[in-house]
């Protein structure tokens, strides 16, 4: 099994991107966790935005809003749902290349985990991400 293959940027890390047009101010549940995170409707990103993140978070409330930018795919695309019982999302979040869907305040230790992996754990505290138990991985967007 390789390693994903990580891209070295010069100068200061760019925030993970957060895209959700809903007026919550912690769509996604990341209230908790010390990476930077640039929270953004999707008409209001930039592609410079989308493609300087180190992880991009898409609220699925968001999803049409998102698709009509008609952005490329990208490693780190994650579907955050937050209806529940959305049979559709799986083959929504393939469409758009999403590399996993999670529940908004489901197996967020898997989440943060990712979250400190993208950012290179630059603010990872681990005693605080490993205290919960497991942090298993979402399913993949492709089942």
């Amino acid at each position: 099994m390789s390693a994903r293959p990580q891209v070295l940027r010069e100068g200061p890390q760019a925030p993970v991107l957060v895209i959700s047009d809903s007026t919550d101010d912690d769509p996604v549940g990341l209230r908790s966790s010390p990476v930077p995170c640039l929270h953004l409707p999707s008409p209001l990103f930039s592609a410079e935005d989308y493609q300087r993140a180190p992880l991009v978070l898409l609220d699925d409330r968001s999803y049409t809003d998102f698709t009509l930018r008609h952005v490329p795919h990208r490693p780190g695309l994650i579907v955050v749902l937050v209806a529940p019982d959305d049979g559709t999302i799986y083959p929504r979040a393939a469409a758009i290349g999403a590399e996993a869907v999670i529940r908004a305040g489901d197996n967020l230790n898997w989440l943060h985990l990712r979250l400190h992996d993208a950012t290179g754990c630059r603010y990872a505290r681990w005693e605080a991400l490993l205290a919960d138990g497991p942090a298993d991985p979402p399913p993949p967007a492709s089942s």
